[in-house]
């Protein structure tokens, strides 16, 4: 499993947005992100970095591998 990189927001919000997820709202300073067909909503702060423990729980969260979440990165 390849290590998960320290990205910020920014970069996290588009390679979601490459994934299918949509921003519908922020709440201070979390952006709040869902994708149609999925239960499961997306909670990225809005700090210098996300957390490599944050962002592997996101890219669980969003039924996505390490790999997979890297590989949106390339396209």
């Amino acid at each position: 499993m390849p290590p998960v990189p320290l990205l910020p927001p920014s970069d996290v919000i588009k390679l979601f947005q490459r994934l299918g997820w949509q921003i519908v709202r922020q709440k201070g300073s979390h952006i709040i992100m869902t994708k149609p067909g999925h239960m499961a909503t997306l909670s990225i702060p809005n700090h210098p970095e996300v957390a490599r423990g944050t962002l592997r729980s996101l890219i669980a969260k969003a039924g996505l591998t390490v790999e997979q979440f890297l590989e949106a990165s390339n396209k």
